[in-house]
C-alpha cells in the first residue's frame, strides 16, 4: 500500500497565523487526486488523531482543480510561544508521510 510520501507531489506545512497551521497535499495528476479521494482516508477526523486537536476545529478543503487538499487546525501552542519547537510550523506535516494510502 503506497503512503502519502510515496503518491504525492507536495505535503507541505505552514503558519496560517501564530494559532494555526495549514497543511497542503498536492499530486500530480487528477486520476491520483481523486482516487485518493475515493479512498476517505484523508478526512478532518485522521488530522484530529494526528495532531490532537478535536475534529469539528479541523477546516478540511479538497481542491480538484489543484489536485489538493487543505487542513487547516489550531496550533497546540501559539507561533514562538514557551514551547514551540517549530515557529513557521515547517515542519508539522510530517506526521501525514507515512499514512497508507489504499489505491
Amino acid at each position: 500500500m503506497p503512503r502519502i510520501r510515496d503518491i504525492a507531489r507536495v505535503c507541505k506545512s505552514k503558519n496560517a497565523g501564530p494559532f494555526e497551521v495549514t497543511i497542503d497535499i498536492m499530486f500530480d495528476e487528477l486520476e491520483t487526486f481523486r482516487r485518493v479521494r475515493d479512498t476517505g482516508v484523508l478526512n478532518p477526523a485522521l488530522f484530529a488523531r494526528l495532531y490532537g486537536v478535536e475534529a469539528q476545529d479541523v477546516l478540511f478543503t479538497e481542491y480538484e482543480p489543484g489536485h489538493a487538499f487543505k487542513a487547516t487546525l489550531p496550533r497546540l501552542i501559539p507561533a514562538g510561544d514557551i514551547g514551540d519547537t517549530d515557529v513557521y510550523g515547517a515542519q508539522q506535516h510530517a506526521p501525514l508521510l507515512d499514512i497508507d494510502i489504499p489505491i
